[in-house]
């Protein structure tokens, strides 16, 4: 990055009291060539001559600094400070921005940056997404532009998945940020506005994308939903800095994004919406309950369809008729032909698509959504358009009141508005393309520290999910014989409690990790890694999490890790996977999947499942090659899929801009 580039980063006078950038509206053909730019660029391995000579040269730097008492080194990070926010992030004082941060790592935490991790600071710092593979180390890496751009006076998010990895990678790197003069905050979720906003004025705030971009959000409907330099120019004279000492942040100045593909790819299909809650008791519980009560009496297939691709289910005309007779003795919103259907189909929806312990838990009489990708419960999220009460009325909760929403925004819109974007993650190799088109991250691939010794066992496929959960109790209690540690990744928390009892009967000790135990996963995941341990685990554990292993466990062939079924994005399973053979340590993983698991019955074509059904012989798996097609093809088609609604996502926020833009807003 240029020193012309860097310097206005930070707010100021050139920028404004709250900085950040409007996207420029781009044509179908701007659009397309950033997505083959960036599956090109995603196909080099980041090993030019230039990045040599970058890192030789903080190795030279190094070499001096390492000389240095604690006194001599504190005086360089002073001088380093003034040059950097004299002349900004040029190469030389990034140089020896870099070579600073190393020796102080090396002094505080007895680690050192390895040229791979300098390779990849070189790159977030560039604004591009370095994909390092899972166990590199991404962050301590994190800590070279973070600390870079900070010197700067560049305030700077680090942005994660979820509060776990926010509190564990602040508190990790904290002597780091001490050494260097440097504060950092931490943003997790029940922190009150006081403690956000002092969160936000540290040099560095570790945030999950949910935290920084709500209360984005939030700083919008107080600054009116325009927080532009003239706006807020306008907003100064009219009442002093009454409204913008209200705010929470400083702008959307640099983001460096952890779990890239997770937080820009597949949440990126959530819009972000703050709603008003209504009054308690506001709310008619009698027509979700009449509802539930109507579809009963309603025949499927006659008077409804459900339809596994795409996953809906409808009315046919026969049944809106059918509706129209039962409802006429109800009375009220049931006269009106609108409403009695939209009620139905929810009714409909929240019976057939929605699973207790799949889509959503039922804790403390409240209904909480489960995150796919995560695994984790979002607690402040709910269904719009009355499908959230009425899967409460299903499950015989209380029925909360609908939301009054006050501002949406899309991650998409949102991330693009950082002056400065960069990103790291393990797996982006099949999102590059739409990394670039959308948020403009060309993805560089960073080269290994040390040879993987990952060894990965031929995957099996059987042909019902009962035979499945046989070979796969066969399979634990065979490792645990040899005692392995074990991870064991589902999809769903009901099935990591069904497993869980299966064990249980076969007298196999074990524990499990999902959205119930989410208190308890710092404690889970240090056990992980001992002799014999068998942890069950939704997707919590397919992120950022790092499983020490306990001595004399590589020696005995290291973690293994199955999958028990396939994931919507192929991502997600090579996530599951890089929770072993991490840094070059030994590890193994396996698939042992059925062709009943919920992403294969959702995307197979029927000529390929009664194909499959005849190549079926009793309780043996099915070949290897039609099991790795079937699973490749059935994924291929869910990420299609996604891509699609990310793309009709991204269409409607954009209408829903220009609309708002007509009444003076924005957002």
């Amino acid at each position: 990055m240029s020193s012309a580039r860097n310097i206005p980063l930070r707010p100021g006078i050139r920028l404004g009291d709250y900085p950040e950038r409007e996207a420029p509206r781009r044509s179908w053909l701007d659009i397309s060539s950033a997505h083959v730019k960036g599956l090109l660029a995603a196909r080099n391995r980041l090993q030019n001559r230039d990045m040599r000579r970058f890192i030789e040269q903080i190795e030279k730097v190094g070499e001096q600094l390492a000389a240095m008492n604690t006194l001599e080194l504190r005086q360089r990070i002073s001088l380093n400070r003034q040059l950097l926010r004299r002349d900004g992030l040029t190469r030389r004082h990034t140089i020896m921005a870099f070579a600073v941060i190393r020796e102080v790592a090396h002094r505080t935490l007895g680690m050192r940056h390895f040229d791979v991790q300098l390779m990849a600071g070189r790159v977030l710092l560039q604004g591009m997404l370095a994909e390092m593979e899972t166990g590199e180390g991404k962050t301590l890496t994190a800590t070279l532009p973070a600390c870079t751009a900070a010197l700067a006076g560049i305030p700077v998010h680090v942005i994660t998945v979820n509060d776990y990895l926010v509190s564990r990678d602040a508190a990790n790197m904290r002597p780091i940020y001490d050494y260097l003069g440097l504060s950092v905050g931490c943003i997790t979720e029940g922190m009150d506005e006081t403690a956000r906003r002092a969160a936000y004025t540290a040099d560095i705030t570790y945030c999950t994308n949910k935290q920084v971009a709500f209360d984005y959000l939030r700083d919008r409907i107080v600054l009116r939903h325009a927080p532009g330099k003239l706006s807020l120019h306008a907003e100064k004279l009219r009442s002093g800095r009454k409204r913008l000492d209200q705010v929470l942040m400083r702008g959307l100045c640099y983001a460096i994004v952890d779990e890239a593909d997770s937080v820009l790819i597949d949440e990126a299909g959530t819009p972000l919406v703050i709603s008003q809650g209504g009054q308690q008791g506001t709310v008619d519980p009698a027509p979700y309950h009449q509802a539930h009560a109507l579809v009963e009496r309603l025949q499927q297939d006659t008077d409804y369809v459900v339809t596994r691709h795409p996953r809906a289910v409808q009315l046919t005309d026969n049944g809106k008729s059918r509706l129209e007779e039962l409802a006429a003795e109800l009375g009220g919103p049931w006269t009106l032909r609108t409403r009695r259907e939209e009620l139905v189909s929810q009714a409909l929806a929240a019976r057939y698509l929605f699973k207790r312990d799949r889509e959503y838990l039922v804790k403390d009489d409240r209904v909480m959504i489960i995150d796919d990708s995560t695994g984790r419960i979002m607690a402040d999220r709910s269904w719009e358009r009355g499908l959230h009460q009425m899967i409460e009325a299903k499950e015989g909760c209380n029925i909360t009141p609908p939301n009054e929403v006050l501002a949406r925004l899309s991650y998409q819109r949102f991330f693009r508005r950082y002056l400065h974007l960069s990103g790291m993650t393990g797996t982006a190799r099949e999102t590059a393309g739409e990394l670039n088109a959308v948020y403009g991250l060309k993805t560089r691939k960073i080269p290994t520290h040390r040879p993987s010794k990952l060894s990965a066992r031929p995957g099996r496929m059987l042909g019902n999910a009962e035979t499945k959960w046989q070979a796969v109790i066969q399979r634990i209690g065979k490792l645990h014989r040899q005692a392995r540690p074990v991870l064991v990744g589902t999809r769903t928390v009901a099935d990591s409690e069904h497993l869980s009892e299966l064990l249980t009967r076969a007298g196999i000790p074990h524990q499990v990790l999902n959205a119930r135990q989410d208190s308890e996963e710092a404690r889970l995941v240090a056990r992980a890694g001992r002799p014999g341990c068998i942890t069950i685990a939704t997707n919590m554990a397919g992120r950022g999490t790092d499983i020490p292993l306990a001595p004399g466990v590589p020696e005995n062939g290291g973690l293994h890790v199955i999958a028990v079924e396939p994931n919507q994005a192929r991502r997600v399973d090579r996530q599951l996977f890089g929770r072993c053979a991490r840094q070059g340590a030994p590890g193994s993983c396996e698939t042992i999947l059925s062709l009943e698991d919920e992403v294969i019955q959702r995307f197979i074509p029927k000529y390929l499942r009664a194909f499959a059904v005849v190549c079926n012989r009793g309780t043996a798996p099915l070949p290897r090659w039609m099991g790795a097609m079937i699973t490749g093809y059935c994924q291929r088609k869910s990420e299609r899929q996604q891509r699609l609604q990310r793309k009709a996502l991204e269409r409607a926020d954009e209408h829903i801009r220009k609309t708002l833009a007509f009444t003076g807003q924005s957002e």
